[in-house]
């Protein structure tokens, strides 16, 4: 059994920026909290909790004089609402989710609908919501879409969604318009996304199963996994390399490996190693 990794997985410039963020201001101040997970992986979070780093779920939990704001992003009320109780604040939203954030503030001062394309439950999604002042919709399904649509659109995606389906999606919008709407459609999905998502969609076509790593609750991992699963391939999305089984390659000659932008590289080289010691 052979085992080939993904041209291009695991940690993001985004979140190797978050990480050196938060590991600056433990030394500066000591024990923090962050509003929210900083990224989606259990391990990382386990990491920064033995670096003196707890989560507070929201803004009345919080504790500390000095809190972090996650790689996904707040909105500004948020924001707002921490800097009135006298809080300093850790801003390590990732710059490709910043972007979004002004995108979505721009089209609501100039008039528009913002429609976002993403997961409504989702944090990043949550926060770009906050940006759109109110003017703004979570969407991922075309069916989801009122029947009277707004006059003016602006279309943005939450930054690791998949290229491809988003540009499904934006056609599928236009189709729907049956009267004189302006719309403006905007690529916020982040290019590290989308080079994973590449890479993983190559390899998926050539072996016989796909091990996507990285947190349950990760959304660019579970797009890495869909997308495996869309080429018919047996794939199975693991956190760590005890997750593995010895049945899932049996009569397998090649096994992938790709991991989302959360995953830290020790966990990958856990599930390299355990997967060679399986042959």
């Amino acid at each position: 059994m052979k085992i080939e990794k993904a041209s291009e997985m695991g940690f993001c410039f985004g979140v190797r920026r978050a990480l050196d963020l938060v590991s600056k201001a433990v030394q500066n101040y000591g024990n923090l909290q962050s509003l929210g997970a900083i990224v989606h992986n259990q391990q990382v979070v386990n990491y920064l909790s033995n670096m003196g780093v707890t989560i507070a779920s929201g803004i009345d939990e919080l504790t500390s004089e000095t809190v972090i704001i996650t790689s996904h992003g707040v909105g500004p009320q948020v924001i707002d609402t921490i800097k009135c109780r006298g809080l300093n604040i850790i801003d390590t939203t990732c710059p490709h989710v910043k972007t979004a954030q002004n995108t979505a503030c721009q089209l609501a001062n100039d008039g528009y609908s913002v429609i976002i394309y993403g997961d409504a439950g989702h944090p990043e999604v949550q926060g770009l919501l906050g940006w759109a002042s109110g003017q703004g919709s979570a969407i991922n399904d075309i069916a989801a879409l009122p029947r009277k649509m707004p006059t003016r659109i602006g279309v943005i995606s939450q930054t690791t969604q998949s290229l491809d389906q988003y540009i499904d999606f934006t056609k599928q919008l236009c189709s729907r318009l049956t009267e004189a709407v302006e719309i403006r459609l905007f690529n916020t999905i982040c290019e590290a996304t989308r080079h994973r998502l590449e890479a993983a969609l190559e390899l998926a076509k050539r072996v016989d199963v796909m091990i996507v790593v990285g947190g349950s609750n990760s959304a660019n991992t579970k797009r890495l996994a869909e997308t495996c699963i869309s080429q018919g391939v047996d794939t199975y999305h693991i956190e760590k390399g005890d997750d593995l089984e010895a049945s899932w390659f049996r009569g397998k000659s090649l096994v992938g490996v790709t991991a989302g932008a959360s995953t830290p590289d020790r966990a990958i080289e856990e599930v390299i190693s355990k997967l060679e010691n399986m042959r």
